[in-house]
Parts: C-alpha cells; structure tokens; sequence
C-alpha cells in the first residue's frame, strides 16, 4: 500500500516515501493549554490521528514515531494565569486534565510521545547558541534574535518573500530588532513570570524555537511528516524551516501537511473573536463520535463549516449505524474505503464508502465480509459510537482551589477578579452558588 499526501512545501501531492520505512517520523503541533480547546483546536488533532492510524496500517504499529507536543509557556499562558492571579503551572495543569478527557472521549490514540516544551529548555539554549556560533542569530537587549534574510530558503513554505512578509504587516516591530522580519529565540522574563537561567540572562523561549528543539530531541534532525493548522504556516513553521535548517545544516521535514480552519457562520472560529465552541461543552451534549464525523464529511485541507445543522445531519447518521455495530472476527478492511484514505485522507469518499456498505449489509444481513468491512473502517477512523454522554471526571482540587482565591478576592473587594474566576469555572461547566455557609458548586 502507498499513501499520497498534499504536500504544502511543492504545493502537490507526492507519494510518502520514509527515510526509514521502519521507524516513520511525524510530528503535529500540539495546543497550547491557556483555556478548554475550542473544537477548531481538535481539527487538526482528529485528522492527524487519523494519518497516524493509516501509517500504522501501512508500515507496522510499531514502526511510527508521532509526536504531539503540549505548550506549556507562551504569553497567552502567562496573560490568563496573570487575568486569575494563580501559576501558569496551575493553569496549564487544570487545563491540560481537561484536554487529556476529550482526547479520551474522542478515542484519539496516544501519541509516542507528548511532550510539554518546559522539559526541553536546555535542548533549546544548545539550538540557539549553535545559531549565535553560525552567525545566524545575534543577541540585542536579552533578547536572542534570527537574523531571517540570512537564510536564502526563508519564505519557502509560506510562499512569501521579505518584502511581502514587511509589507504585509506579518512581523512584529521592535526596536531591538535588526529587522523588521527578524523572530524571537528567546526574550527577557518580566518580573514573576516564569524563567530559566541562560547565557543571555534570565528568560525563556520564543514560540517557534521549541518545536525545532522537541522535534530534534525526540525524532532527528530531518523527519518525515510536519504537520498543523494553515494558520501555522506562517509564521510559525516557517520560522521552525529556518531555524532547525540553519541549526543542523539538513532539511527540516520532507513532507508538510495543513488543515483547514473551521469556520462557524462565515468566520473563521477563534476565541479572540468569541465564536468558539469549547469541546468538552459538546461533549456533554452529544455522542463524541457525532463531533468526530462532523469534522471528517469536509476533506481536511478544506474549510469546514460547523453548524447545529451539521451536528443534526452526524447524528442522524451515527444513530443508523449503531445497530450495525458488532465485534468481528476478521480485521479484513474494504479496499475502496481504504484507498480513499491513502489518497490524502479523503475521509468525504471512506465515509460515503461506509454508507454504501451499510445498503449492502441492509440487502444482506448475514455477511460477515461487509460487517467486518463497516466496523473495521470505524475502528481505522475511531469512529465507534459510544451509547452514553461523556462523563468527565472534575479536577475537585483545582475548583476548591479556584474557590478559595474567590473568597480571598471578595475580602480583598476585588469584585472584578471574583467574577472572573466565577466566570472561568462557568465555562469549564462548573457552577458556583454562594451561600450563608460558604460557596458550594455543581457540574452545570
């Protein structure tokens, strides 16, 4: 069996051909936990769940390595866990329970390895300073910087030169910046925010630079796969082409893999723009294969409109499915629904595949082949219906928690903090009630 995947970098599809066909290398960003992920966060995580499973099928379970990192600093960590006066470690933990419950839900497969970016620091400092000996990055006001128009290749997977990068108002403008286009390695902490002792003085790491050095730790130096979100190709990954080519001298990735955004009523879903909708909210509302099989009818590469009329439409299938359901014998797979997914996982064609061979199991009841065929294509794509609602366990510790810094606001008459933890607990599903004893809560 061959896979052929659009690759982003020559904008083609091309056969996948592993370095080593025993030890397959892929690598697919990871959240980074500041809030509950949305479910436009879980697109790329259900899709490249679904790649892992393919290439487990074609080369051997034991011969994929897939990493899916967690990001555990970033500003966006350190400005929420600031907003509810509690640690980023707080924040991500409590965060990252959540998280970990939908990936269960959703019957995602564990990675090889999941790592969080704070356990690779010192993989980190060593990639920079090797760019600082290279002379492609230079230090200005503790900050470490890449020099982007040393690297000839830069703009490569965007498509985008400097000139449009500077024009197009892509970049941050600083003045420690010898350009405009120049990226951060790594930045000066503030005070109280979290740091690491370094060369360049007390810091921590820029975005772009723990991917490289997660990757470069834990898969090489050139790996198979790279995979993400569109709205990572810049410039995100094309900050990691940079800096991990320039760090090692060798190609990045040989193939790179992007989905495209969810969109709900014709605007891309994010929570800067308060359109989200938060998983384990779904979760709670629906079957977790009802919002997996909403997510694969639109190929991955496609933009997806999400709607209470594209739950509706899942559901009414998933329903017509469940009597079909059974534990089979044979691990026998259909070859059409199966060479659907090997051509750049068209999940649109494997699941009218499914529908078709459930006419014919309608037609012929007492086929074990098309039985085994239906349910075996679930289990590829994780798709088996469960017959209950999700019940997600609560992380007790961090609601009392939460609750007594509450408290502790509302003696201080820090009204405005009270109400945002009030309000952070309400949209992880946690109601709060006060009363003359003190502050009880329940699961909304």
């Amino acid at each position: 069996m061959n896979i052929n995947l659009f690759n982003t970098l020559t904008k083609k599809k091309e056969k996948l051909i592993p370095i080593n066909s025993s030890a397959v290398k892929m690598y697919a960003c990871g959240p980074t936990l500041y809030s509950n992920p949305h479910i436009g966060n879980f697109r790329p995580i259900i899709v490249f769940d679904i790649l892992f499973r393919v290439l487990r099928l074609i080369f051997g379970e034991d011969s994929v390595r897939y990493v899916r990192n967690i990001t555990d600093i970033d500003d966006k960590i350190i400005d929420k866990a600031n907003e509810l006066k509690i640690s980023t470690d707080e924040l991500v933990n409590s965060t990252q329970k959540i998280y970990q419950q939908n990936l269960s839900s959703l019957s995602i497969l564990s990675p090889t390895y999941e790592p969080k970016a704070t356990d690779y620091i010192s993989k980190m400092i060593e990639m920079i300073t090797s760019l600082i000996e290279k002379k492609y990055a230079y230090v200005s006001e503790g900050h470490v910087l890449f020099e982007a128009k040393k690297f000839k290749g830069y703009g490569s997977l965007s498509k985008f030169s400097l000139k449009d990068i500077i024009s197009g108002a892509r970049v941050e403008v600083a003045d420690y910046k010898k350009n405009p286009e120049d990226f951060v390695l790594w930045k000066p902490s503030k005070t109280n925010e979290p740091h690491w002792d370094s060369p360049w003085g007390n810091g921590r790491p820029g975005w772009h630079i723990e991917c490289s050095a997660m990757i470069s730790e834990l898969l090489g130096e050139t790996i198979d796969i790279h995979a993400g979100g569109i709205d990572l190709i810049f410039p995100h990954h094309e900050n990691e082409i940079a800096q991990s080519t320039c760090c090692h001298d060798k190609k990045m990735s040989n193939f790179w893999l992007h989905n495209g955004f969810i969109n709900f009523k014709g605007e891309k879903m994010s929570k800067s723009l308060g359109n989200t909708s938060i998983v384990n909210d779904l979760l709670s509302k629906h079957d977790p294969a009802v919002l997996k099989y909403s997510l694969l009818t639109t190929h991955y590469r496609q933009p997806l409109d999400f709607s209470n009329d594209l739950i509706s439409y899942s559901e009414n299938i998933i329903n017509k499915w469940r009597e079909h359901i059974k534990e089979v014998n044979s691990k026998e797979l259909d070859s059409e629904f199966v060479n659907a997914l090997l051509d750049d996982l068209n999940t649109p064609k494997a699941l009218m595949r499914l529908q078709q061979i459930i006419a014919n199991i309608k037609k012929d009841k007492n086929n074990d082949d098309l039985l085994a065929h239906f349910n075996n294509g679930l289990s590829l794509l994780g798709l088996n219906p469960s017959f209950n609602k999700t019940d997600l366990k609560l992380d007790k510790e961090f609601i009392e928690n939460m609750i007594s810094r509450r408290q502790e606001a509302k003696k201080d008459k820090d009204f405005e903090l009270a109400d945002k933890i009030r309000n952070e607990l309400f949209k992880q599903g946690i109601v709060l009630e006060d009363t003359k004893n003190g502050t009880t809560w329940k699961k909304n």
